[in-house]
């Protein structure tokens, strides 16, 4: 996110918009619906002097300080849970994944060079669905 800029952003021939970068990591590019409640984040900070300067589209300093803003969130808003970009990025694919959305078009949003790395997020999906219907099943008597 801190290397996003204004570039990146495309909207094809039926107005859709999209985030077209080369992940950090892999190098792999990447195509992402830059979905309207993103854009309108984005354009809180389109004057930012942080944007401004640095010609990107969000002001973030840096992972280690993202991190400390989740952790603040968390706090405000009673959650537990460690909150990170990681875990944030991990959420997302689950989410997607629990939602129909296919294991290929989650690798190509993610910039995984290798399907196999996206399918961990399936067993975490999958290790989920185990332990709830266990949970269900208990309820009727029955072990699995």
């Amino acid at each position: 996110m801190a290397a996003l800029k204004p570039e990146h952003i495309t909207v094809d021939d039926e107005g859709n918009y999209w985030i077209h970068k080369a992940r950090q990591k892999t190098k792999n590019m990447c195509s992402i619906p830059y979905l309207e409640s993103a854009r309108a984040i984005a354009d809180k900070y389109r004057g930012h002097p942080t944007c401004v300067a640095k010609g990107v589209v969000l002001p973030v300093l840096s992972n280690q300080k993202m991190n400390s803003y989740l952790t603040e969130i968390a706090d405000a808003c009673g959650i537990k849970k460690t909150l990170t970009t990681h875990i944030a990025r991990h959420s997302f694919a689950c989410l997607a994944l629990a939602n129909g959305v296919s294991m290929e078009v989650i690798a190509k949003m993610l910039g995984h060079s290798d399907i196999k790395t996206t399918k961990i997020y399936a067993k975490v999906i999958d290790r989920s669905i185990a332990e709830q219907m266990g949970t269900l099943a208990s309820k009727f008597g029955s072990q699995k």
